[in-house]
């Protein structure tokens, strides 16, 4: 038992001292705050030491439409067609997650009729939203994020989740035959709401996107997006509470959420737009693949070729030492030659040991390296 205590008392100091040892840890005067065992490529983080394009603009366009709504833009019968604009300044920043500042202006055209009796007076109702939109929108590319095998394709589609909140500001309008139209006698008119774009006029939309790599400066994508207002009056039915017009009738500003009663009414948008990718570098952050990367650098070390080629200029004397580096390259034949080439002379008397006939001793070249008697 006492050994035992004794040889672990003085192997633990030893172990210690020799992980201590083994381990370099040093810090660089030029980046002081980075410490490295020397394997790792410390670079400084600026515009210098990027790589790839990060940042682009997108603009783009398609129809929109109202849902999940009282008034509703696609009835069984007819589809009213609206349209979605959009303009963004987007930044990558990984190759997996982006952001974008985005701009929209679009418009949705819906209709609907009340049932029974009030449905026969008004008609088909029919109204307008008009809508502008400015959120920040964070952008997942699954592409990357889900891929997992290099399978040396040419990677030229992406498949892009979105989801961001912002603000906007809407402009509605709704004609029927009934309360809401232009009348004298009665007096009448048609029902209209405006939402300014305020701080209070929050929104929420999801989507996702097919994006195709044209080019190192063009993406081409096919986008949809779900709009979540967080407003009943945005398809034109009737004023939500913030913005209630007390000189309008209660009966024909709210009559039409009977069609469909939530708390917020929705729009759905499908576009097709160009991302222009801004910068010198020869590729996009949002198309770079870390792991495929990694792969075909590993395929590139795997297929090295491993012939080590030796006296790439030869050996003209023949005396074993490649011309690369021999510092006499006429050593005579039969001569035995040091690691530099040169013929040995071990007395260091001027006759190499080929023509000395007393190696050992030194003598004049003419008496053949021998010592006069």
């Amino acid at each position: 038992m006492k050994l035992g205590l004794l040889l672990l008392a003085t192997t633990l100091p030893i172990a210690a001292f020799a992980q201590n040892s083994g381990t370099t840890v040093n810090s660089s005067t030029e980046y002081p705050n980075t410490f490295s065992s020397g394997s790792a490529n410390v670079q400084p983080f600026d515009n210098k030491a990027r790589r790839f394009r990060d940042w682009s603009i997108s603009v783009g366009g398609g129809p929109a439409f109202m849902v999940h709504s009282a008034l509703k833009s696609i009835r069984k019968d007819k589809i009213n067609w609206g349209y979605n604009a959009y303009v963004s300044i987007d930044k990558q920043i990984s190759h997996t997650f982006g952001l974008s500042l985005m701009y929209t202006r679009g418009e949705t055209k819906q209709t609907g009729q009340l049932p029974g009796a009030p449905g026969i007076a008004a008609g088909v109702a029919t109204a307008t939203t008009q809508f502008d939109q400015i959120s920040l929108l964070g952008d997942i590319n699954f592409s990357n994020l889900l891929r997992r095998v290099d399978n040396h394709s040419p990677y030229r589609w992406a498949f892009h989740g979105y989801a961001g909140i912002g603000l906007q500001g809407y402009r509605t309008s709704l004609h029927d035959n009934d309360q809401n139209r232009w009348s004298d006698v009665p007096k009448r008119v048609p029902l209209f709401v405006k939402q300014d774009l305020a701080i209070n006029s929050i929104y929420y939309q999801v989507g996702l996107g097919l994006k195709y790599n044209v080019s190192k400066l063009v993406d081409l994508e096919a986008r949809t997006m779900y709009i979540i207002s967080g407003e009943q009056a945005f398809d034109g039915s009737g004023y939500n509470n913030s913005s209630y017009d007390p000189s309008q009738p209660v009966a024909s500003q709210n009559r039409y959420t009977i069609l469909n009663n939530r708390r917020s009414y929705n729009a759905w948008t499908v576009s097709l737009g160009a991302s222009f990718k801004l910068g010198k570098h020869e590729s996009h952050l949002a198309w770079h693949d870390p792991l495929q990367e990694a792969y075909y650098r590993t395929s590139v070390l795997e297929n090295a070729s491993t012939d080590l080629v030796v006296c790439e200029k030869g050996d003209a004397d023949n005396d074993g030492v490649c011309d690369d580096w021999d510092r006499q390259l006429d050593t005579p034949a039969g001569a035995r030659v040091d690691g530099a080439g040169v013929a040995l002379d071990m007395d260091l008397d001027g006759v190499i040991d080929l023509y000395d006939k007393c190696v050992t001793v030194p003598g004049p070249v003419e008496n053949n390296g021998c010592p006069v008697k």
